[in-house]
């Protein structure tokens, strides 16, 4: 039965329902900023159009090219675009428990400064003194109440320590690939 089903065409309220869930998720794409735009892959010609979308501030026009910027989503596979919104705005599983490994590792570097050398095990190229120096300045802001700018940088250089180093894994694994 459930070939039958699947010979079966689309009625005319499911395709609307599909064409206005891609331009949803045109909307979604056209509100990113510029960067986050950049890191999904998607076709130039729908990446102009989200551009000239985000360009546009004249509300009738705007809605135009939203709706063209649906047209041109009907012929690509949303899914891999919505794994990589979800991947931005942090939804997934995997980004989810990468942030809060790096927070747990910030946590254990405010308590310890030992810590230190676990960092500096795990990614080699680590600025020590810089880090050192960011957790007596966060524990002097915790002291004195003050914004925890400093406990934020120390979570910004830890992801770009891990971010640098999962780049190089990428690089030295497809350096072995052509081997």
């Amino acid at each position: 039965m459930s070939t039958a089903d699947d010979l079966e065409p689309l009625s005319k309220t499911r395709k609307k329902q599909q064409m206005d869930a891609l331009q949803a998720l045109g909307e979604e794409l056209a509100e990113l900023p510029v960067d986050g735009l950049k890191r999904i892959d998607i076709p130039e010609h729908l990446r102009d159009a989200l551009q000239a979308a985000q360009r546009i501030t004249a509300h009738g026009a705007k809605r135009r090219q939203l709706q063209y910027v649906g047209k041109l989503m009907r012929d690509i596979d949303p899914e891999p675009i919505r794994a990589a919104l979800a991947n931005l705005r942090g939804e997934s599983a995997v980004e989810v428990a990468r942030m809060h490994r790096l927070e747990r590792l910030r946590t254990r570097l405010m308590e310890d400064e030992k810590t230190l050398s676990e960092i500096a095990d795990a990614f080699p190229g680590a600025d020590l003194q810089h880090l050192r120096a960011l957790r007596r300045s966060a524990l002097k802001e915790q002291e004195g109440q003050k914004p925890p700018r400093s406990y934020r940088a120390i979570f910004q250089e830890l992801k770009a320590l891990e971010a640098g180093k999962s780049a190089a894994a990428g690089e030295s694994g497809d350096d072995n690939d052509s081997d």
